[in-house]
């Protein structure tokens, strides 16, 4: 087991660490909140480091990204464990662990040096660590990721965001694009869906990683009736994005599917996922995108000064029209597309 990188060692062989924003107190013999990290007798190990659950080459669209390398592939990996326990998980099956020392033996262990070197050989444009909270398994993530730089990868975090700001300031030289998950914009909320608190924090770390470190931001809402559906909470995203991030981040608003303990709510209506877009462009929002909507225009990107289809999309099929760069080719504006990886971070 791999020794972690950010923690503190108290009296009574307890630990601390300070990896995400639970920054659990472990005892000896105990987890943390996420269970892949434990207290061996004064030490905090990781259960998972290296042990790959899901594996696949995936457009970069699938995370969703849509201005980040537009049409590139990207080989994503996932681990078992996570910090947040969504009711409505869609990956419970690697999320919520009970005994990840038993889950081990099912699993792929594939070294940095690997995963590197398996994306390289099929032509993946970079590495994501994605499908359960890439933060838990944050010391294999971090090798990787200077290993991908190195043989010029780019990397991704499609991440819930609740890491701490020592660990983002670690990985940050390392990493390119921060897909977050905003799930909501209350206290309820974030109580409700993920037993989740100081869910603010997580503003705070997007932007950090945004204004410090140049990652390339994209925001999701998945949009969930009768929880954060309604305009205060949609309003209040939209506000956020475009003040503290900017107005050429995008957001995705993704309609929702029954599952677990959500499983008697009904798909999110074609019509609130319109009125969360329209919310999003009267909050000065330029690309405001639907999701799990195939085919419906919002999908598109659409050039917010000259009105020119730049991008078309069709699930996860994209068309490039009217992009040179990070610009629209017919009047120039800045489209806020990344196709190159990033430069001049603050250290």
């Amino acid at each position: 087991m791999a020794e972690a990188l950010l923690y503190d060692k108290l009296d009574d062989r307890r630990v601390h660490c300070n990896v995400c924003l639970w920054r659990c107190l472990i005892n000896p013999g105990r987890s943390g909140v996420c269970g892949v990290r434990s207290n061996d007798n004064g030490a905090l190990k990781l259960l998972n480091y290296g042990l790959v659950s899901s594996l696949a080459a995936d457009p970069i669209e699938k995370k969703p990204l849509f201005h980040f390398f537009p049409g590139s592939s990207v080989l994503s990996f996932g681990t078992i464990g996570c910090n947040f326990h969504c009711i409505h998980c869609q990956n419970w099956e690697i999320a919520c662990v009970e005994d990840p020392a038993s889950a081990r033996h099912n699993l792929r262990e594939i070294t940095p040096q690997d995963a590197v070197g398996m994306a390289v050989k099929n032509g993946c444009a970079g590495l994501a660590w994605t499908y359960n909270e890439p933060t838990i398994w944050f010391e294999y993530t971090l090798d990787s990721a200077r290993l991908a730089h190195e043989k010029g990868l780019y990397t991704v975090y499609v991440t819930n965001g609740y890491m701490t700001p020592e660990a983002l300031d670690m990985i940050g030289p390392h990493l390119d694009a921060w897909r977050v998950d905003i799930k909501g914009f209350s206290d309820r909320l974030y109580r409700d869906l993920a037993r989740v608190r100081h869910w603010r924090k997580i503003l705070e770390v997007a932007e950090r990683a945004r204004h410090k470190w140049n990652m390339h931001l994209e925001v999701v809402t998945n949009l969930i009736p009768s929880m954060n559906d309604d305009e205060e909470q949609l309003s209040g995203i939209a506000a956020w994005i475009k003040e503290a991030l900017g107005e050429l981040t995008p957001w995705h608003v993704t309609r929702f599917h029954p599952h677990r303990r959500l499983s008697h709510l009904q798909p999110t209506g074609l019509t609130a996922l319109e009125k969360a877009y329209d919310i999003g462009r009267r909050a000065g929002l330029h690309f405001v995108y639907l999701g799990n909507v195939p085919g419906h225009a919002y999908e598109n990107t659409v050039c917010y000064k000259c009105g020119t289809l730049a991008i078309e999309r069709t699930g996860y099929t994209i068309s490039i029209k009217a992009v040179k760069g990070s610009c629209c080719t017919v009047c120039g504006a800045d489209l806020n597309i990344r196709d190159k990886l990033k430069t001049g971070v603050r250290k």
